[in-house]
């Protein structure tokens, strides 16, 4: 077999640091098998994105990594008019263009560019140089799927799905998805956001292909629907390539955070943790009911609690649990203000469930841990992930009523109860402890995601040669 020579790829995630961490877990793959890689970050016009400091401390962090921080954008006339801040950032990206065609231009060689899901209008510059475009989908393949076919569905559905209720959608390779649990972008057909990722997700399938942070057993089904082409009738599909699960790793080094110290001290699965993301914030109303649906519950628990959009003085966290809330689960309760290490925490041997919001690298820190999970998805397109995670996978159960306005302590209570001490939960438990297996063995050498990062490295290989012909 002929040794295959080193390539160059260039990394474009999306802004903010949820879509850098996937890329820099990428990155780690190429390195590792001796190849260069060099993560271009848009440097965006606001503050509450990727900054050059966290740049600086990923790179820091990286050494092997180079990072090149492009400079943002001129301002666009319509920028203080966009209806979602999904579309400003769309639109930042497409500005960008330049600068990143200026950059790949600049390189002695690129062999490879890869993307993440919104940074579709990327695909100009690469069909303007010849250069092989991938996505990474940090997502749920069942997301994909969905997807790849919904230029084809929606248009023709009877109404928007915000009016269609606890309808059933039926999608290639998923289970049914009612449709108030679809992506919170494609809820109003007539919107722009909507309309703007409709137009992404046609033009994706021009890639030559995508990186998928999953694994084949954990979601065979989407995988092969993909395959098939069922997702994208009269049209080819690129090739899905499951390199996953990509997670950041846990901290060895440093000094432990207290809420570790705590779990020390606590008896093995007895403990549930509850962590709903950087952006998961919750009334003073539904933070009531949640402390006191722990507290019938009788369960040691550990939450991480965010001050509620109407408390904006950081110090009242208190004064938006009940009176005395803190005072009598002292006993069996650990309460962190805003950040927790989620990965160290789920691997930690005392935990035995996890409430999430169901951000896709929460899912698969999660499964990983072989930690059984009580589904709560809060925005984006957490809800089908949450399909996916209880129906599809079976490594979760949800929690009922998030889609209202309020989840009940009753519901939290019997949720706990019934993960932490049922029939139901041991078989949970079983599952997670299959799919944890499962997970190690398909980044392991020769394992299914090590061979589809073989096969990716391949087909790189293949059209490399044949893009620069074309140069």
């Amino acid at each position: 077999m002929a040794v295959m020579m080193q390539k160059t790829v260039v990394l474009y995630p999306s802004l903010g640091v949820g879509h850098l961490n996937p890329m820099v877990e990428l990155a780690k793959l190429f390195l590792h098998r001796g190849h260069a890689v060099i993560i271009a970050v848009v440097n965006p016009p606001d503050k509450d994105a990727v900054s050059a400091d966290a740049v600086a401390r990923l790179a820091a962090a990286n050494p092997a990594i180079t990072f090149r921080l492009l400079p943002a954008p001129s301002s666009s006339d319509e920028e203080e008019h966009f209806s979602s801040p999904i579309l400003k950032t769309i639109d930042v990206l497409r500005r960008a263009n330049a600068e990143l065609r200026e950059l790949l231009r600049a390189l002695p060689a690129v062999d490879a560019l890869v993307v993440n899901m919104f940074c579709v209008d990327a695909l100009d510059v690469t069909a303007d140089l010849a250069i092989p475009a991938y996505f990474l989908y940090a997502s749920a393949v069942g997301d994909l799927a969905i997807m790849f076919h919904l230029p084809y569905y929606y248009p023709a559905a009877p109404s928007s799905f915000k009016d269609m209720g606890t309808t059933p959608l039926h999608f290639p390779g998923v289970p049914p998805i009612r449709a108030l649990d679809m992506s919170t972008t494609m809820l109003d057909r007539e919107s722009d956001i909507a309309k703007e990722r409709l137009r992404q997700y046609t033009r994706m399938p021009e890639a030559r292909g995508f990186l998928a942070n999953s694994f084949d057993w954990l979601e065979s089904r989407a995988l092969e629907a993909l395959r098939h082409g069922v997702c994208t009738p009269g049209r080819s599909t690129p090739p899905v390539y499951c390199i996953g699960p990509l997670v950041l790793p846990a901290q060895t080094s440093g000094e432990r955070h207290p809420c570790l110290q705590w779990l020390d001290a606590q008896p093995e699965r007895s403990v549930v943790f509850l962590c709903f993301g950087s952006l998961g914030t919750f009334s003073a109303a539904q933070l009531g009911e949640v402390a006191r649906g722990l507290e019938k519950s009788g369960h040691r628990f550990l939450w991480v609690v965010r001050n509620p959009p109407e408390h904006k003085d950081e110090s009242v966290l208190e004064a938006s649990l009940p009176e005395g809330f803190l005072e009598k689960t002292a006993d069996r309760g650990f309460v962190v203000k805003n950040w927790a290490p989620q990965a160290e925490v789920l691997q930690h041997g005392a935990v035995g469930a996890f409430v999430t919001h169901c951000g896709w690298n929460s899912v698969l820190e999660g499964i990983v841990s072989g930690v059984p999970m009580i589904c709560w998805p809060l925005y984006a397109e957490q809800r089908m992930n949450k399909v996916h995670v209880v129906e599809e996978m079976k490594v979760g159960v949800a929690m009922e009523g998030y889609e209202k306005e309020i989840v009940k302590a009753e519901e939290v209570e019997a949720k706990v109860r019934l993960v932490m001490a049922s029939e139901e939960g041991n078989k949970l438990r079983k599952r997670l402890s299959v799919a944890k297996k499962m997970a190690a063995d398909a980044l392991k050498k020769g394992g299914s995601s090590d061979m589809a990062f073989e096969e990716f490295l391949r087909d790189l290989e293949k059209c490399s040669s044949d893009y620069k012909k074309t140069m």
